[in-house]
């Protein structure tokens, strides 16, 4: 498809979508089928040559606005961290860390310790510098001094917030933000360890901006990520569509609105939102580019069936604190777990330390999820 016909279609598509939620099912069935193949895109698709030089100048503007204003990027509701700390904190803590945060710092300061010398790191994408203000303080109070982490971003806005925040961290020696677009990155200088933290997902030219963090990375150094991996625009495949669909039915009435879109969802929808700035334009390349182009000296996988039901869209609703609805969300991950290691449905996040090749150390990975498991067949 090309991008004019894309945009026509994302454009059609928005217009139906008021009409459509008032049609009978019989109607809006085979309208959800025309809207499926939305997000489906080829890698070569996603790419800047495909959308074209105007469509991601235009898509730029809109990634700047949409966060040009948001001091808290990274809010969610409170049944995500029920569900987080007894499910998935366990399983990290026996790996040494309890959150993201904890899991760079973590890898940064064995980087220090290794090179026992000044070092240089770098984050992409980095919005506020929130994470990294809060790195930067975590291996400060491990005893690590002599670092910098250059953090870069397209917006200034949220830049400058940064380097106010590092100021009232205390940490503003350690954080040199710089702006810059991390799909047309050159680095000036090689670097220690590379970070992305959930902003891969944001980016049109993956090789590209791999080729150049391989550059980059001394021969010693780590690419450390934090993203999500599932299907472009944060969509759900038709084989984790399916299954969702079998829980949504047991939801209350209440529970289906969705609260960033404000309608309500008989049954979860597709909706693709990188029509417009760069949300989840290539997640689905991700890690299919990963595995290709580097080795793993950290692979840990997790998610998919849970994630609408504890996102911002229809997290809200769940009560953390009521017996129906913790047990539903156990259910949910439970059957999560267990379509992960079938096989019968991929993972849509991932926390992973990478090493230029050929790396011949230790590489530890959830059990059952290796990488080249996890990524998903064309044939599915």
């Amino acid at each position: 498809m090309s991008a004019f016909a894309a945009s026509w279609k994302h454009r059609v598509i928005e217009r139906l979508r008021p009409i459509a939620r008032h049609l009978p099912e019989a109607i809006k069935r085979p309208l959800r089928e025309w809207t499926r193949d939305v997000g489906r895109v080829s890698p070569k698709q996603g790419s800047r040559d495909a959308i074209g030089d105007a469509e991601y100048a235009a898509r730029a503007v809109a990634e700047k606005a949409i966060f040009a204003e948001q001091v808290e990027v990274h809010d969610l509701p409170p049944i995500f961290h029920y569900w987080s700390n007894h499910w998935l904190r366990p399983e990290m803590e026996r790996l040494g860390f309890s959150n993201p945060d904890q899991f760079i710092a973590q890898y940064l300061q064995r980087t220090c310790a290794e090179l026992a010398r000044p070092v240089r790191f770098a984050s992409l994408g980095c919005g506020n510098c929130d994470t990294e203000i809060r790195v930067a303080r975590l291996l400060i109070d491990s005893g690590v001094r002599d670092f910098v982490i250059e953090c870069v971003d397209i917006n200034e806005a949220m830049l400058e917030r940064g380097r106010k925040l590092a100021i009232e961290a205390g940490v503003d020696a350690h954080i040199k933000a710089r702006q810059g677009d991390f799909n047309r990155w050159r680095p000036p200088q090689s670097y220690d360890a590379i970070v992305a933290h959930q902003s891969l997902h944001h980016v049109v030219e993956l090789e590209d901006l791999f080729s150049a963090i391989a550059d980059a990375l001394a021969p010693h150094g780590r690419f450390i990520a934090a993203d999500i991996i599932g299907r472009n625009g944060h969509m759900r495949w038709p084989e984790a569509m399916a299954i969702i669909h079998e829980y949504w039915r047991e939801l209350p009435r209440g529970y289906r609105w969705n609260v960033q879109m404000r309608r309500r969802e008989t049954l979860l929808e597709y909706w693709d939102c990188s029509t417009e700035g760069f949300e989840g334009i290539r997640a689905q390349d991700i890690l299919p580019l990963l595995v290709e182009r580097f080795d793993f000296e950290f692979f840990f996988a997790f998610g998919n069936l849970i994630d609408p039901f504890i996102d911002r869209s229809f997290g809200p609703h769940f009560n953390a604190d009521a017996t129906w609805d913790r047990d539903f969300i156990d259910r949910v991950h439970a059957r999560d777990e267990a379509e992960l290691r079938a096989g019968t449905i991929t993972p849509t996040h991932v926390l992973a330390v990478m090493r230029k090749r050929p790396y011949h150390g230790e590489c530890r990975i959830r059990a059952g999820l290796a990488p080249e498991f996890c990524v998903r067949r064309p044939d599915a």
